[in-house]
């Protein structure tokens, strides 16, 4: 991406309406309630049976399986969003982006840990300041570095109101979580149909001014 449109997004309004993100993820989320219901399924069943039989490799699920799994929400949440047709395989989607998503992730949970051993606040700071990364390496069309940093830069903007989005975030999937569990079916693709959402409307304009390309596919 051009960067003097990636400049754009240090002036474009860094506001939203929290309650109605909620309402046009949801709006996402029944359009293919029963795709997104099997998917986290399949999420869940993989991370069940790391749990029980390879629970010692715990952290290499979480390193290099996760990130392009759970960008498979932000990725079908596009296609509804520009009017495709959807079919259960696009979750799947992440893959395609695997190495610069595994790398974001790791080098993002590595500096927030460095920042919470720290002073614990840098952490917080960080943690919130990456919400979009992941978004930012898939549509941005930027590399690894970029994607974090221009996350960052655009969160910090209206850092506070993204820290409360985020306790809300993991909030509802305590919430979902003490339902036996059964609630993170919905409150687990429901945190990154609201994250992608967000990232949409305040992106937007930039973005669809880009030529079309295979990492970026915004615009509706």
């Amino acid at each position: 991406m051009n960067s003097e449109r990636l400049h754009r997004l240090m002036t474009v309004p860094v506001d939203f309406d929290i309650k109605g993100s909620f309402v046009k993820a949801w709006e996402l989320f029944k359009s293919q309630a029963l795709l997104h219901v099997l998917y986290m399924m399949f999420i869940l069943s993989i991370q069940g049976l790391t749990v029980i039989y390879f629970q010692k490799y715990m952290i290499l699920y979480s390193a290099l399986l996760a990130p392009p799994l759970y960008s498979g929400f932000f990725l079908v949440a596009n296609k509804i969003s520009r009017g495709e047709t959807v079919i259960y395989p696009d979750f799947f989607g992440g893959f395609r982006f695997w190495l610069p998503l595994v790398v974001i992730s790791l080098l993002g949970q590595v500096l927030v840990a460095l920042g919470l051993f720290a002073l614990v606040i840098p952490g917080i700071y960080l943690a919130v300041g990456y919400l979009f990364s992941l978004l930012m390496g898939i549509f941005g069309g930027v590399d690894v570095w970029s994607a974090m940093e221009w996350s960052r830069k655009l969160i910090t903007r209206n850092w506070w109101q993204f820290f409360a989005l985020m306790i809300i975030l993991i909030a509802i999937n305590l919430v979902g979580l003490v339902l036996f569990g059964v609630g993170l079916l919905i409150t687990f693709p429901m945190t990154f149909l609201v994250l992608y959402v967000i990232f949409e409307d305040l992106t937007r304009e930039v973005f669809s001014e880009e030529e079309p390309s295979t990492t970026r596919e915004l615009e509706p």
